[in-house]
């Protein structure tokens, strides 16, 4: 009488026990927004940010490139949670020098990234002649 090998049985558990404790893969979330005048700016901006938010760490890391501005950049801001043509505290500043193309990284909380990947955050740019923000970027996740 033959007797079933216990070892493929092994294996397969083992496999099935690894794949439940090993750690989730996180993969990163597009983001992306174009920038528009806010603020009753008189100008006509170009250009964006494109962005990746790591989910596991919730570091985002961007480049930003405008055009069309009044003069230089005196400060740009993450904002939120906030939707398209509402306003919002700040959520993370964006250190200098202010030169496009910028790129960088910012640090979210948790609460902060789920805000991003709900299209409830926004870049702004600030300039000498709209210290209140000239270009506005409304930022969403794009699907794979």
């Amino acid at each position: 009488m033959s007797r079933p090998s216990i070892l493929p049985m092994l294996g397969l558990g083992c496999a099935v026990a690894m794949a439940a404790i090993a750690p989730a893969q996180a993969r990163s979330v597009h983001v992306t927004g174009q920038f528009a005048t806010e603020h009753g700016a008189t100008t006509t901006p170009g250009g964006g940010v494109t962005a990746w938010l790591n989910p596991s760490t919730n570091l985002v890391t961007y480049t930003m490139k405008w055009t069309g501005l009044s003069g230089k950049v005196t400060a740009i801001h993450f904002h939120g949670p906030a939707g398209a043509g509402q306003e919002a505290d700040v959520l993370a500043p964006v250190g200098g020098p202010y030169v496009s193309p910028l790129r960088g990284a910012v640090l979210l909380s948790s609460e902060q990234a789920r805000a991003l990947m709900a299209g409830q955050v926004y870049v702004n740019l600030h300039t000498d002649a709209y210290p209140n923000g000239e270009a506005r970027a409304q930022l969403s996740a794009q699907s794979r």
